[in-house]
């Protein structure tokens, strides 16, 4: 029997009896977001064809979901570590799952694009909760930089799972089946998960500040929602509001958290050059790598004229370079020193976006298949690492809150990467020389321009779609530069970042 005198110290280093099974029923959640995040861009040309959504809404139905994530990542990162992250996991999954049945079903755009946002609710319970439930889960350091690669892996994974499932079901059903394939998932996590998670939170969370959580949703949401309109429609009075409201919400928030006695979120956090450093890592990293993510399963298929599953089977580089990368990241950082892991991936990534700057209509499998390879591997060792540094930077206690803080450094990039760079692919294709009379939904997007096509005379309609593709390709490539670059930049700023950071070895 254990000694009720015994140091904490040692007690917290006793391994939990169940962690790894435990471990396996996080990876699920963390499965389910991953597919989920990529899923839905194959199935768009569906869900047009079906529910007929205006241009507006479309975009909605794109960016809702990731909208909402972003905006409430944090307040329910706190939440978990106030009534319990295994309450919040199990409640967030199983709302997950019923509104994912809502999305399968929806029959309108409005309702399709609710759906979204409801889904962006539930998934907004599932990241944060898992990483600080891993927190709590191993106490080992070196334990817990295998399950944090574990853990990334699985995201990896699932980004590749996405659009290779996504690909079979929309070959043999109808588009609302992407979303359904979320409940067995969600099932095996909830009825497992009620058995072997055990339940952790802060011991003096202090009240839930709904202030707070409403300061952090309008301004995330503002300041992401004017980046993407910003670049797609440029700078209208609208946008620039959207900014300033974005903006002032997140100063409200920043300032009452360093106010309030027990904040949301503790903003002393960052006085940790580590913890900084590696959101600030992730963030850009996430921004470079998300226009070439976007934008290369349409190269894929419109202009390299793959099904969508081949195209998601294309992308598998990525994901098992992520996987074996992730699964020794935590040993090689120990090995060598986490800024050396991290600048090193982050380079790798840079390099790889930079041979990318040379591809064309007709580049062949073995160089992108190499490229993503490497993105993988470099994506693996650094996000692994990063994880780790945040996580092990701030107390127990307060996992939930760092973790969320990472997932809003994802979110954001994406949505910025997305959004900047994809306004570079968009202005670059857009001046492409078309035929006299050709409609200007050909020059909004390539899938739009291979609409057109289908109306046109043969010859009209190849010399068209010559042109668009090749617009559409010097884009990509330029984004894919502007991509290097960033990673490049974000690399050295590790290095300098990130010195004597190092992760704990001590049992």
């Amino acid at each position: 029997m254990t000694s009720t005198l015994q140091p904490a110290s040692t007690i917290e280093a006793v391994k939990r009896p169940g962690r790894w099974l435990a471990l396996c029923v996080l990876v699920f959640a963390v499965l389910l977001v991953a597919v989920d995040a990529t899923v839905l861009g194959l199935a768009t040309p569906y869900i047009s064809e079906d529910l007929e959504p205006t241009g507006t809404q479309l975009l909605w139905i794109g960016d809702v979901y990731s909208f909402v994530i972003a905006g409430l990542l944090v307040s329910m990162g706190s939440l978990g570590d106030r009534i319990g992250r295994k309450r919040i996991l199990l409640v967030g999954a199983t709302a997950f799952g019923a509104v994912s049945v809502l999305n399968a079903y929806a029959f309108t755009p409005e309702l399709l694009i609710l759906a979204r946002a409801l889904l962006g609710v539930a998934g907004a319970t599932l990241m944060p909760a898992t990483l600080a439930l891993i927190r709590n889960l191993f106490h080992d350091p070196r334990e817990r930089s295998l399950a944090i690669g574990i853990w990334g892996a699985t995201a990896s994974a699932g980004t590749a799972v996405g659009p290779i499932t996504g690909g079979f079901l929309l070959e043999h059903f109808w588009w609302g089946s992407v979303f359904l394939i979320n409940l067995p998932v969600m099932a095996v996590l909830v009825l497992v998960g009620i058995r072997l998670l055990p339940e952790s939170r802060n011991p003096n969370p202090g009240p839930w500040d709904m202030r707070s959580v409403v300061l952090s949703l309008v301004g995330m949401i503002g300041v992401v929602y004017a980046v993407k309109e910003a670049a797609t429609h440029g700078l209208t009075w609208e946008t620039l509001a959207a900014a300033l409201l974005g903006a002032a919400a997140l100063y409200g928030f920043v300032h009452r958290q360093l106010t309030l006695p027990i904040p949301l979120l503790d903003m002393r956090l960052f006085r940790n050059r580590g913890l900084s450093a590696a959101v600030l890592a992730d963030l850009l990293t996430i921004l470079g790598m998300s226009g070439l993510v976007f934008f290369l399963s349409q190269y894929l298929q419109l202009v390299q004229g793959r099904r969508p599953l081949e195209a998601g089977l294309a992308e598998l580089p990525a994901a098992v370079g992520a996987v074996a990368a992730g699964l020794i990241a935590g040993r090689a950082a120990r090995r060598f020193s986490v800024r050396a892991v991290v600048s090193g991936g982050l380079a790798a990534i840079g390099l790889a976006l930079a041979a990318l700057t040379v591809i064309d209509e007709s580049t062949g499998y073995p160089i992108l298949g190499a490229a993503l390879l490497v993105v993988g591997v470099g994506a693996g060792f650094s996000f692994t690492v990063t994880a780790d540094v945040i996580l092990s930077s701030v107390p127990k206690e307060q996992a939930g809150a760092a973790s969320a803080v990472s997932e809003t450094a994802y979110e954001l990039g994406a949505a910025l990467g997305i959004a900047l760079l994809g306004s570079i692919v968009t202005s670059v294709y857009r001046g492409f020389p078309a035929p006299t009379g050709t409609p200007t939904q050909a020059h909004e997007s390539l899938g739009g321009a291979m609409e057109v096509a289908a109306g046109m005379p043969t010859d009209a309609a190849h010399a068209m779609l010559s042109a668009a593709r090749e617009a559409f390709v010097d884009g990509l490539a330029i984004a894919a530069g502007a991509g290097a670059a960033v990673l490049l930049a974000t690399a050295t700023a590790a290095w300098f970042l990130l010195r004597n950071e190092r992760l704990d070895s001590r049992p």
